[in-house]
């Protein structure tokens, strides 16, 4: 009896290997789109169940390419997305299957997480006493018009139009005062007024002295 038995599933075995080798190699490929915004997923993994899970991927292009066989099923999956899953067709009219995946994505919403530096209550109340916190508008005011700041922004902000004009107009004045000190007299002997004073005040001499 149990040799009937182990025969009887070495027969089913045997029938059901030679149907699977008989399975025809085909050239599966296609194309990754995202179903809502008609774009390319790249890298996703492509998983043969039929096969062992043999994994292959698509490219940056999502696309992918490889040797299967018919009735295999293919898994397609990545990160941010659905899984989808297919079945190659039985006696497809050639050696080759190419199809168009589109995948769904996947959105998980997480619990809230809050994280805090410190280890225990202690320590959270040590810096806390510790904090310090910002000036108010009042103290930044006065801050900013004291004398040590007044001083570093005069060194650094640039001058006005009014101070431009100013500094320019009292270096203009100086510079004519000093021409005007530094200008050298006229020499008289050039001047012909002064000879005309000078003939005049000779022949007036020689009146006087003929009278």
């Amino acid at each position: 009896m149990k040799q009937l038995f182990a025969l009887m599933i070495t027969i089913i075995f045997s029938i059901g290997l030679t149907k699977a080798q008989d399975r025809k190699l085909v050239q599966f490929s296609g194309i990754v789109y995202n179903v809502d915004s008609n774009q390319v997923v790249p890298y996703v993994t492509v998983s043969n169940y039929s096969n062992h899970n043999k994994i292959y991927a698509s490219n940056y292009q999502g696309y992918f390419s490889f040797v299967a066989k018919e009735g295999d099923t293919i898994v397609f999956s990545a990160v941010g997305y659905r899984r989808e899953a297919l079945v190659i067709p039985k006696n497809l009219p050639e050696d080759k299957y190419s199809v168009i995946v589109k995948m769904k994505q996947e959105v998980k919403s997480l619990p809230v997480v809050h994280v805090f530096p410190w280890a225990s209550v202690d320590e959270f109340t040590k810096e806390f006493m510790a904090f310090k916190y910002a000036d108010d508008d009042v103290e930044i005011a006065r801050k900013n018009v004291s004398r040590s700041s007044l001083l570093a922004m005069s060194k650094s902000l640039p001058r006005d139009a009014t101070e431009l004009n100013t500094i320019n107009f009292q270096n203009n004045h100086v510079a004519l005062s000093n021409r005007a000190i530094n200008q050298k007299a006229a020499n008289p002997l050039l001047n012909p007024f002064a000879w005309a004073s000078f003939i005049n005040q000779i022949l007036q001499g020689d009146k006087s002295r003929k009278d």
